[in-house]
């Protein structure tokens, strides 16, 4: 849920304690308008900044929905103070979120073309105060949002394995969560890949391994137990991971490389 406290925050940043900038009398109309063709998304959030501060904004478009160059995608009217107050945040949040949807879709058509059974996944690696909007992102463009927080799934890790053995963080880990919980583990040799299912690992991340080393590690591994790849995977190499049997492809890229798509406010 985007909270009225979290749009307040993104305001107060860009606008400080004595906007003189914008401070227009009068009524206007406003259009957001793509420079580039991508795929639309955070628009929501768009709409709930202008809406904070008084003006009326409406989505031309649905995010998710691919747009083209001069396609306008959002739409205000209001007074033109609460207009041009909420323009620099309101684009910014649409810009980087479309960037994270334009990127998510081509990885996801990039996978499709060898398999439509895996999923492609966005990682933690999110900005601070912005996971919901890239999350989100990476939905409606077809991506899949892996755990939201560290809550969702436990993760034995490398330090977790160094600080406490493969076999005792799983046991550790199934003691202390849920039975609700499942519990994926990261290897980075397709020989640990088996050991970690043996552990009793539901998922077994396949971490920094070339296509062939992840076939290898999914080929070991006992029915019932998802193969998920990640560690350097580019929309070029993407099809080779997922002829490789992976259940999941995970891309930290998606969120924290992805450039905004470029968006332009204009005053009517």
């Amino acid at each position: 849920m985007l909270t009225d406290s979290t749009i307040e925050s993104w305001l107060r940043e860009d606008l400080g304690h004595h906007d003189v900038t914008n401070d227009v009398p009068g009524e206007t109309e406003g259009r957001l308008v793509a420079r580039e063709g991508g795929v639309a998304a955070g628009l929501e959030a768009a709409v709930r900044v202008f809406e904070f501060l008084g003006a009326n904004a409406t989505a031309a478009v649905e995010s998710g929905e691919e747009i083209a160059s001069g396609e306008t995608v959002l739409r205000t009217a209001g007074p033109a103070r609460a207009t041009l107050r909420g323009e620099r945040v309101a684009v910014n949040v649409a810009g980087h979120a479309s960037g994270v949807a334009t990127a998510t879709r081509a990885a996801v058509d990039a996978a499709r073309t060898v398999s439509d059974d895996v999923a492609v996944a966005a990682t933690r690696k999110t900005t601070p105060g912005l996971r919901g909007v890239e999350k989100r992102a990476v939905a409606v463009a077809g991506g899949d949002t892996h755990r939201l927080d560290t809550s969702h799934m436990v993760m034995v890790k490398e330090n977790h394995v160094d600080e406490l053995g493969m076999e005792a963080a799983v046991e550790r880990f199934r003691e202390l969560a849920s039975f609700a919980t499942k519990v994926e583990v990261e290897v980075e040799d397709p020989a640990d890949a088996a050991r970690a299912a043996d552990a009793g690992a539901d998922i077994v991340l396949l971490d920094n391994m070339s296509p062939d080393a992840v076939r290898r590690g999914v080929e070991s591994l006992p029915p019932g137990v998802l193969a998920e790849a990640s560690g350097g995977i580019t929309v070029e190499s993407i099809p080779e991971y997922a002829d490789t049997g992976v259940d999941v492809i995970s891309m930290g890229s998606l969120t924290h490389s992805a450039p905004s798509l470029d968006y332009s406010f204009l005053m009517e």
